[in-house]
């Protein structure tokens, strides 16, 4: 073991320090009580019914007063909900019930809690990964990541896919309108690729991804949702889906977990209509890592480590490319592949 220097701290330094890592360690003893909090449907309860007090929320979603007062009480003390001492009740803000109890929240940010279960959950696997250098495949994870990660991204598709990002693409919007094909690749529960079909009825829609129970997920959410006659849903990998003369093919949030991003962006240019368009969505980061040092590039560093790294290491050209990797980065892959 290496020697650790004496050095004498700095007293107002270690305060400062210490009182940072009172902060982390209220939230990370936090989190699974928001991922039990969210399973039992607490929070959507609250937000319905409050203000409640701690045993009337028990009685109304069939669990123990006891408990319930205890979870009530770190929400609470969390602000993740509020509590009036004069008669003993909580309840929720209309901001909070948009970050944990509106599924249809463009900032609900439930699922980033689940994902962060998923990351504890793996770690005997990313400890070995760390020793001998291997991939954790994405279907190596605990559950709760695959659909953590579907309701965390939620969010963004639902408040920018169809407004923002689709209309910054010259022609996509009116070339959907009037019928047409998409392929959503690395679909996942397809989130994103219904979010697509219910705002363009006239054209279809096919997602594919690699994980066989996410693709279940999305073929069960598009029967809920009334789609599947013009939705579908498919087993394929990035660099050898099916199909040909595709108007749009998208990738959101997962060409940087691919083993070989540079053959699946030229097999999408193949895939795609003389007159089509690949439309590429990943999370923000600057080109540097001093540009990420930031609360974004915390977060995205650390799921990189535990998920997305360690994903593209287990496929065949393990590129990493990481979740922080950067436009220039991204730009020169997809140069790589032939696009312009």
């Amino acid at each position: 073991m290496n020697a650790i220097p004496q050095t004498a701290p700095q007293p107002a330094d270690l305060d400062a320090m210490l009182g940072k890592m009172m902060g982390e360690v209220g939230a990370a003893f936090t989190a699974p009580l928001v991922v039990l909090g969210d399973r039992l449907g607490l929070f959507t309860t609250l937000a319905a019914e409050g203000p409640l007090t701690a045993a009337a929320l028990a009685d109304a979603t069939g669990t123990d007063r006891r408990y319930v007062r205890e979870w009530c009480s770190a929400m609470a003390a969390a602000g993740y909900v509020c509590y009036e001492p004069a008669d003993e009740t909580f309840r929720m803000t209309p901001e909070q019930i948009m970050v944990f109890a509106d599924e249809a929240s463009p900032v609900n940010m439930v699922g980033a809690f689940q994902v962060m279960a998923a990351m504890m959950r793996g770690e005997d696997k990313l400890a070995d990964a760390f020793r001998t250098g291997r991939g954790v495949g994405w279907h190596e994870h605990d559950h709760s990541l695959f659909c953590g990660c579907a309701r965390n991204f939620r969010g963004a598709y639902i408040g920018n896919l169809v407004q923002s990002w689709l209309p910054s693409l010259e022609g996509v919007t009116e070339r959907l309108n009037r019928g047409g094909i998409v392929a959503d690749v690395g679909c996942g529960f397809g989130e994103s690729t219904l979010i697509m079909a219910r705002a363009f009825p006239a054209a279809r829609f096919v997602g594919f991804d690699a994980h066989p129970e996410s693709v279940a997920a999305a073929r069960t959410a598009a029967e809920r949702a009334g789609l599947a006659d013009r939705v579908s849903f498919e087993v394929g990998h990035a660099q050898d889906f099916p199909g040909k003369a595709y108007d749009l093919i998208c990738c959101f949030d997962c060409l940087h977990d691919m083993g070989d991003p540079v053959s699946a962006a030229a097999h999408i240019r193949d895939a795609l209509d003389d007159a089509g368009t690949f439309m590429l969505v990943e999370p923000m980061a600057g080109d540097t890592l001093a540009e990420n040092l930031n609360p974004v590039g915390r977060m995205y560093y650390a799921a990189s480590t535990m998920i997305c790294t360690p994903a593209s290491r287990s496929q065949d050209g393990a590129m990493c490319l990481g979740a922080q990797a950067g436009e220039r980065r991204l730009r020169a892959v997809l140069a790589d592949a032939g696009f312009r």
